[in-house]
């Protein structure tokens, strides 16, 4: 699914905390790809994805999806997943079958897809194990679970794998590229970690102090002479 926005601001109580009006007043988050969102604290990148995934609407602007605006089957293709997932005071395994169930799937298939993805996250052996209860790795990995198995069409991750252990980086990973390129899942993350932006994206969007300063290919970013985007690749070097 595309994803274009335009012009898209947004304003707090008066205060403008993005303003997509300049040079990039018009992005396209192309469908079956893997597209990062970069760029200091506070720069915006937060509220972008929310929009994006009509969380929240912008003070101005428009975001469209395949050149339609949002509408309810749209939003019921589209999941979003936090560095601080909620998950259900239940089991990881009912936290993961939630979305099959409340779609109303069979329950061979519920159990079938289910297991598939406690075994390809390797938490197979916490399953019965409240969710409230995991380590960061392990809440992260049942939710992005969860946030898969109703097979989206389009992922938003804000920071999925910040804090976490490097196996279950590597995992984590693994899974998104693997619908990516075998379901043509849309992806867009929101990460600091460059080494794992360089790694996963094909596209790259820079936004700082609410406005984008780049939107290209990882090769092109890096090869910018923006002073701003210097500093950060200088200070988060991989």
């Amino acid at each position: 699914m595309n994803i274009e926005t335009r012009n898209i601001v947004k304003t707090y109580q008066e205060k403008t905390v993005l303003n997509l009006t300049g040079d990039y007043r018009e992005l396209l988050f192309e469908s079956e790809k893997i597209h990062g969102i970069i760029g200091p604290n506070g720069s915006g990148k937060t509220t972008l994805m929310k929009i994006m995934a009509g969380l929240i609407t912008p003070t101005a602007g428009d975001v469209l999806y395949n050149g339609q605006p949002l509408c309810q089957d749209i939003f019921s293709e589209m999941t979003y997943s936090t560095h601080t997932p909620t998950l259900f005071s239940r089991s990881v395994y009912e936290n993961i079958a939630y979305p099959l169930k409340i779609r109303k799937r069979e329950q061979n298939d519920i159990h079938q897809t289910v297991s598939q993805l406690l075994e390809e996250f390797e938490i197979t052996d916490i399953k019965n194990q409240s969710a409230r209860r995991l380590s960061g790795g392990e809440s992260q990995k049942t939710a992005l679970a969860r946030a898969l198995s109703f097979s989206p069409r389009v992922l938003f991750l804000d920071e999925p794998t910040a804090n976490i252990d490097p196996k279950s980086i590597q995992i984590i990973e693994a899974a998104l590229k693997k619908r990516n390129r075998e379901e043509g899942l849309t992806i867009i993350i929101i990460t600091h970690n460059l080494s794992q932006a360089f790694r996963i994206c094909t596209h790259l969007t820079f936004l700082d102090q609410g406005s984008c300063l780049f939107s290209d290919t990882p090769e092109k970013i890096m090869a910018a002479t923006h002073p701003t985007i210097d500093e950060f690749i200088s200070f988060n070097r991989f």
